[in-house]
């Protein structure tokens, strides 16, 4: 059972490519911290009422975009939680000040091809419902990127070791550094 030991660290963001893994690593981390795990998307859903492919089908990208920043800004204002961010909640500069100033952000760094292997059966990611999802992936990396990078305070490669591995990793880190 997670003690007091944790209750001073702010909010950690979990921030990536889809298929990064940061609702099953975030959900471990929660547990470890003994906090409430959000999804940001799973809430954008909850507050519409919506799936995400609808909101994008009705709304286009900038629209979902749009509640994804507002939901951001009021989850990053709670205290105590672990978040999982939707892919592209970088591309918006808002997002990336709510994160990078109301907590620590880890950018779950994943392959490709790895991306690949845990998205192709999911009909629930909009922006790889395309010919050449492979293409896609690789594009939405090249622009995303150097975003993740911007806004996270540690990088960890998810392609080591199974999600709760990845999230023990995570506290140690943290840990290590709030205590230096």
């Amino acid at each position: 059972m997670p003690g007091k030991e944790f209750d001073t660290l702010p909010n950690i963001y979990l921030v990536g490519p889809m298929g990064a893994g940061k609702t099953t690593v975030g959900r471990h981390l929660a547990d470890l911290l003994g906090r409430e795990f959000l999804d940001s998307d799973h809430e954008i859903e909850k507050k519409t009422g919506a799936t995400i492919p609808w909101i994008f089908e009705k709304e286009g990208e900038q629209g979902f975009r749009s509640r994804e920043s507002v939901v951001i800004d009021h989850l990053t204002l709670k205290q105590q939680l672990v978040i999982a961010t939707g892919g592209g909640a970088v591309t918006q500069a808002v997002n990336r000040e709510f994160l990078r100033q109301r907590g620590i952000v880890v950018y779950l760094y994943t392959p490709v091809e790895l991306q690949l292997q845990r998205t192709y059966r999911d009909k629930n990611r909009p922006l790889i419902q395309v010919e050449n999802p492979e293409q896609k992936l690789r594009d939405l990396l090249k622009v995303r990127d150097p975003l993740y990078r911007e806004v996270a305070h540690y990088i960890i490669e998810t392609n080591q070791g199974a999600a709760r591995d990845l999230a023990v990793s995570i506290l140690q880190l943290i840990v290590s550094k709030a205590l230096n």
